[in-house]
């Protein structure tokens, strides 16, 4: 397919600024494959649509604060960094992004902090705006992860046109978030309160957790027309053993497997043999999904409202059907639901 396919019109009015007051109450639509039927429901009203032994597979990725602001050396030059990942916890090296990059060279010092806590040099130049970063700290790795985190931001995704607030520390975070090392939210499992969870329980669902830690690359900008050209990041996961029993006993039990969110249902697709059983994996995943993708994991996908043109979106549409799809995204905007990370839900069936 090709990538001006997945171009609509999303007034910006439509991007969420914050999330709903209570996570489990932003809006559901409910899309089932079978007939082409839209639902407009409540997210709390899943409990409508599963049944005793159903697995929900969720991420149990954890957001870290990983938007530094800082200056450059000598110049005093405003400098923002977005931490992507640990390359080597010993020189303490890592892979980040910088803007403006054009000011960003290699042997460039840079300090964050109003008392200049923390020191990075810049060592290595990795994509256009992509470094590596050597940080220069003398304390312990305790000390230095406690200083990243007071000194780091939220990551809120630019889309999101206002600063960030104390309060996204926890919006943008799941309730069953374990594992850190993720640079942007599994969006999907936002809508999910610590009651809905205990509701779902007592119906007898089944959770299996993996971990993929989302990265910068879902917001990317897709540069190719042609989609089989296109590249993504890869992204770290794991899938234990634990998990793979949960989902295969379901799946050969006939109970459905529900994915929360495009992370946990690429992990799926990533880990699943010809067969159809999903093996343990740890390691990294560049999978990319669009139309036309045969899926042999999940029944139903439990995701956000995404923006034109992105990775996630087409993941959607390989799963519901790149029409059903755009006949649900042209109802959403017709019906003002909210998009994007803080916005509404959709349940594919």
């Amino acid at each position: 397919m090709k990538l001006s396919q997945f171009k609509f019109n999303l007034p910006s009015n439509l991007i969420a600024s914050y999330p709903a007051k209570n996570r489990d109450e932003s809006r559901l639509m409910v899309v089932n494959r079978r007939d082409g039927s839209i639902e407009h429901c409540i997210f709390k009203d899943i409990l409508n649509y599963v049944n005793a032994g159903d697995v929900f597979v969720l991420n149990n990725t954890k957001v870290f604060p990983a938007r530094l602001y800082g200056e450059k050396e000598k110049t005093g030059a405003k400098i923002e960094v977005m931490l992507l990942r640990e390359l080597n916890h010993e020189s303490r090296l890592w892979d980040v992004l910088v803007d403006p990059a054009r000011k960003i060279r290699i042997g460039n010092k840079l300090y964050f902090g109003e008392n200049d806590e923390l020191v990075a040099e810049v060592i290595d130049n990795t994509t256009s705006r992509g470094r590596t970063l050597r940080f220069l700290f003398d304390g312990t790795p305790e000390e230095f992860k406690k200083t990243i985190t007071d000194l780091g931001n939220t990551p809120l995704p630019p889309e999101i046109a206002r600063p960030v607030e104390p309060e996204d520390a926890e919006n943008y975070q799941t309730v069953f978030a374990k594992h850190e090392g993720a640079v942007a939210a599994p969006t999907a499992g936002m809508h999910f309160s610590k009651s809905l969870m205990k509701h779902l329980e007592l119906r007898d669902v089944v959770f299996a957790e993996l971990t993929l830690h989302t990265g910068v690359g879902n917001f990317r900008d897709i540069e190719v027309e042609d989609l089989t050209k296109h590249k993504t990041d890869s992204e770290e996961m794991e899938i234990t053993q634990e998990a793979c029993d949960i989902i295969n006993n379901a799946k050969a039990e006939k109970n459905k497997i529900f994915a929360v969110g495009t992370t946990s249902l690429k992990a799926l697709e990533t880990a699943v043999t010809i067969t159809g059983q999903v093996n343990p994996f740890k390691g990294w995943t560049n999978k990319f999904i669009f139309p036309h993708y045969d899926f042999n994991t999940a029944d139903a996908l439990i995701t956000n409202f995404h923006l034109p043109k992105s990775p996630m979106m087409m993941e959607v549409a390989a799963f519901a059907g790149y029409e059903l799809l755009m006949k649900a995204y042209k109802v959403a905007v017709e019906e003002k639901y909210n998009f994007f990370t803080y916005g509404d839900a959709m349940l594919i069936l």
